[in-house]
């Protein structure tokens, strides 16, 4: 089954990828307050690398399938410097979750909607810091457009992550975090020495996990977390 196959199944089957509304896990610094969350979306965007195959072959997935991400700007007020899926709040005029990601990813990458499947939407996930119930919505680049930085204020580097790279096991370990004496921890990529860890890094090893594409890994294997 190829990438796309499995990519527009795992869409269609609706499984979750993160914890939901009523539950916590060990990175979460407070729970979500259904009654005051805001509704937001991100795009988590497959598609075929069109400058450079990843380096590290894997039998799981093709060398040229990539994934694209946002470097958030580092003066940002919320989670400043991290790596994130283009996307925000959904607004009044949004007409779903999907129209919003794109619309996001548009504003933050320049990339043209038109040339996005949209595959589905996955059940909402809790972002507590940010009280923030977020939908993660799956497509795939049939019709890749070129991308940049649109807004400094916002980014400050989109990029296209060969697949291949970041389910290789020398680029995964658990990103830790110490705050008020307690300790939080996630699952964490490095690419290119990029750090993709956080929410980000949670839903990525939750996605690989339930594709089936994950290879075994050191967990182990910790970092501090770059804040």
């Amino acid at each position: 089954m190829s990438a796309y196959s499995q990519l527009k199944a795992f869409a269609e089957s609706a499984a979750p990828i993160g914890p939901g509304r009523d539950k916590t896990e060990s990175w979460q610094v407070v729970g979500i307050d259904i009654a005051t969350a805001r509704p937001a979306a991100v795009l988590i965007l497959f598609g075929h690398l069109d400058d450079r195959p990843a380096r590290i072959h894997s039998a799981a997935v093709p060398d040229d399938l990539d994934v694209l991400f946002v470097t958030r700007a580092g003066t940002l007020r919320s989670h400043p410097g991290q790596v994130a899926f283009p996307g925000g709040r959904i607004d009044d005029d949004d007409a779903d979750p999907a129209a919003a990601a794109l619309r996001e990813a548009e504003e933050e990458t320049g990339l043209d909607p038109a040339g996005v499947e949209v595959l589905g939407e996955l059940p909402e996930v809790g972002l507590p810091l940010s009280n923030y119930l977020v939908t993660p919505v799956l497509g795939w680049w049939a019709s890749p457009t070129p991308v940049r930085v649109v807004d400094h204020a916002e980014s400050s580097h989109v990029f296209r992550a060969p697949v291949a790279e970041l389910l290789s096991p020398e680029a995964r370990f658990t990103a830790v975090v110490r705050r008020n004496g307690r300790r939080h921890s996630t699952p964490a990529f490095m690419v290119d020495d990029i750090t993709i860890w956080g929410f980000t890094g949670l839903l990525l090893s939750r996605l690989f996990d339930g594709l089936g594409w994950t290879q075994p890994w050191d967990e182990s294997r910790e970092r501090d977390a770059p804040l």
